[in-house]
């Protein structure tokens, strides 16, 4: 208990320290990708890390959007530049939020649900690993929660950074070579989402019935 409350009091501190630190030098208030171009391309050589901290932060924190950010990238430093910075901030943000979880609720899940597949210490690690790619792919879902959620399931660490960072991928240069004159539809986006939500709401129905199956061996549930 000493530990969670010491993890917690360290993470909330970091990112107080964080906002100070760009509320210090000046960050916009609307946050919008032509105002924080404008005001990262001021930093001079501290504005790649400046967007970088508030990658992370939008990911650790969550309703911070991540996009807009990945945006912002592009336009302060170019495609290949901006995607790099975006990336890495995103990947770093998501590593905190995966061992936050881990180290706050892995323990307690584990002894709550000791047989489920995805949550038990032996669980399928294909099946979290195609998961969390599907999830990064679409950005309907939210980047922190699934974070979070990562951390208390079965997943090792470096196959979640090598899930999150090729899905996210896409849509970071997507949006970082666009910047904020791309517009994402609304309905695609969601009917790409509720398709990916309900083939892991099937997936699990399925293999319950059919625990000898093909896909259940590819996907290693049946261990």
């Amino acid at each position: 208990m000493t530990l969670r409350i010491a993890i917690v009091v360290v993470v909330m501190a970091a990112l107080a320290g964080a906002w100070w630190l760009l509320q210090i030098l000046g960050i916009p208030a609307d946050l919008s990708p032509d105002a924080l171009a404008q005001w990262l391309k001021s930093q001079g050589a501290a504005g790649p890390l400046l967007l970088m901290l508030l990658m992370t932060m939008a990911v650790v924190i969550g309703p911070i959007p991540t996009l807009p950010v990945s945006a912002t990238a592009g336009l302060a430093f170019g495609v290949l530049e901006g995607t790099a910075i975006a990336a890495t901030g995103a990947l770093l943000g998501a590593m905190a939020a995966f061992w936050v979880a881990r180290c706050l609720g892995r323990e307690v899940i584990c002894k709550r649900f000791p047989d489920n597949p995805v949550l038990a210490r032996d669980g399928s690690q294909r099946f979290l690993t195609i998961a969390i790619l599907l999830t990064r792919l679409i950005p309907v879902f939210s980047f922190a929660l699934i974070s979070y959620a990562a951390g208390v399931t079965a997943i090792r660490a470096w196959r979640f950074a090598i899930a999150t960072f090729v899905g996210m991928l896409p849509m970071t240069v997507v949006f970082a070579g666009l910047g904020n004159t791309f517009t994402l539809n609304p309905v695609l986006t969601v009917a790409a989402g509720a398709i990916i939500l309900a083939v892991m709401v099937w997936l699990p129905w399925s293999i319950s019935r059919n625990p000898g199956s093909q896909l259940a061996r590819w996907l290693q549930l049946n261990q």
